[in-house]
């Protein structure tokens, strides 16, 4: 089937067709809402097609429920893939996008009153009738409304699949009150919240089990290379990855004021299509934001076909390759600069090193998980004699504590909200850092599908440049034809090249 119209026109019959399939590639591009039964579904929903006649199709689910259509609670359009489309596109669509992807991210939510829209237009650098006017051509919604869309799924994903009390839910979805939030799920949906809970979910819970949530994500998806590529990575006591496909991992989230350690499990399951995560109890109060950077890790967001369509020429057997990302955008950081110059292993080793001497412990129930990464304000107090200890060379000393302080002191964002040219500069500016680090960090922590670090030298091999005179200019003069999915190029190329990326790409 060929690839539906991305424009801001959808096309219709195309989606039909999608939808007749069942086909999980299009899942989280489109929904379907059916005017006979007043629903919106995700195109993997196996009710009764709808007649054709019936149907209207949106591109998010919030243009679906400011047209007056409910969320089916078969398909739960909450589990779909988030839409993570990129493009040359004008001004309009490039800012639509940067907001978009601040207001995904559960950290900075709040209740959403009139200063929200303002806050973010400001982040962005326009005014805030723009921003609204950019939303209303493009989408149909105003940024408050598809923030409260994003909010309300969040919420009916908690109601379905964990015990957590209402209040603890309205808040951790980012209502300021269970009044706020009673009120906007009736008026959404036509029903009080409760009537929402699955028998499953009000079941007695062994604590200390964790809570456990399903995410979807569009195939194909090589989960054997996204596994491997952390398990050649891993930390001893702050992750493991198994023979079950299960990925593992210990976790702090300062949100806040307040501080959240505890761990993870993601088990894929690939003939749904999905992933099973299960949340220790110490993460509960900060589970969406839980989900939002794991989706991010593990790239369960990314568009294959939009993907496929501009790197199949050069690397026709990456399908389902993804870039595969970081739970902490600052660990990620840390380990690119341990990891310059050196292999793998060496820098592996180092890591360890860092956690084992600076790392918290962690009480779990799984054996492998034991330690978190040292926090931001520890390496930043870090003396040059306690890193030389760990055979860590001066130059990259420096490094750390300044990135260290960058996160710790100056509010330095090492995630997907961030602003990547003013990170990318920001990070350039720190001792030790340059762009190959900046482009690396900027792939895997901050999510930019179009990051290239054209000096590294394992992607020259891959693309057979290393014996010209200026191999990183002759890598990137080749990637302006893989725009913009730079970064999955050279996922592509390191898994061609059959070579371990070196440089920093141990993190």
């Amino acid at each position: 089937m060929a690839a539906m119209n991305r424009s801001d026109r959808i096309d219709a019959d195309a989606c039909y067709r999608a939808l007749c399939s069942h086909d999980a590639r299009f899942d989280g591009q489109f929904f379907t809402a059916v005017t006979s039964t007043g629903i919106y579904c995700r195109p993997v929903c196996r009710v009764r097609t709808p007649r054709r006649e019936n149907c209207r199709f949106f591109e998010h689910a919030a243009q679906a429920e400011h047209a007056g259509f409910r969320p089916c609670l078969r398909c739960r359009p909450e589990l779909a893939p988030m839409d993570r489309h990129w493009s040359t596109e004008d001004a309009s669509a490039i800012l639509q996008r940067q907001a978009t992807r601040w207001l995904d991210d559960p950290q900075h939510w709040c209740d959403a009153d009139g200063n929200m829209g303002e806050r973010l237009a400001a982040r962005l650098g326009v005014s805030d009738r723009h921003l609204r006017r950019v939303f209303e051509d493009r989408l149909g919604v105003s940024p408050l409304q598809y923030l409260l869309t994003r909010k309300l799924l969040t919420a009916k994903q908690l109601l379905a699949d964990t015990d957590l009390p209402i209040t603890q839910i309205a808040l951790a979805s980012g209502f300021a009150s269970v009044r706020r939030f009673n009120a906007a799920f009736l008026d959404h949906y036509r029903l009080n919240p409760t009537q929402l809970r699955r028998e499953s979910s009000t079941r007695a819970r062994n604590r200390g089990q964790g809570t456990t949530v399903r995410l979807g994500y569009r195939p194909p998806y090589d989960v054997a290379a996204t596994l491997a590529f952390f398990r050649q990575r891993l930390i001893e006591g702050v992750a493991f990855v198994d023979d079950q496909q299960r990925l593992g991992q210990t976790l702090r989230m300062d949100i806040g004021e307040r501080s959240h350690r505890g761990w993870l499990i993601a088990e894929f399951d690939e003939k749904r299509c999905q992933l099973v995560l299960r949340v220790s109890d110490e993460l509960r109060d900060v589970l969406p934001q839980v989900i939002h950077r794991l989706r991010a890790a593990l790239d369960l967001d990314a568009d294959p076909g939009a993907i496929n369509a501009v790197l199949n020429g050069a690397f026709p057997a990456g399908d389902g390759l993804r870039v595969p990302g970081a739970l902490d955008g600052f660990e990620l950081a840390v380990r690119a600069v341990l990891g310059q110059q050196i292999t793998v292993a060496a820098a592996r080793t180092l890591a360890q090193r860092l956690v084992n001497h600076f790392g918290e412990p962690l009480v779990t129930p799984h054996a492998a998980l034991s330690r978190l990464f040292p926090a931001p304000e520890v390496l930043a107090q870090a003396s040059g004699d306690a890193l030389g200890g760990l055979g860590i060379v001066k130059q990259r000393q420096a490094a750390i504590v300044a990135l260290a302080r960058g996160v710790a002191e100056q509010g330095l964002v090492l995630d997907g909200s961030a602003d990547v040219p003013a990170t990318i500069a920001a990070l350039k500016a720190l001792p030790g850092i340059g762009d190959w680090t900046a482009q690396y960090i900027a792939m895997r922590a901050l999510r930019w599908p179009d990051a290239f670090p054209a000096g590294d030298v394992a992607l020259h091999k891959a693309l057979g440049v290393q014996d010209l005179k200026h191999p990183a200019r002759e890598a990137e003069a080749a990637s302006q034809a893989w725009k913009p999915w730079r970064s999955y190029a050279v996922v592509r190329a390191w898994s061609a090249g059959h070579v371990a990326p070196h440089t920093g790409a141990t993190a």
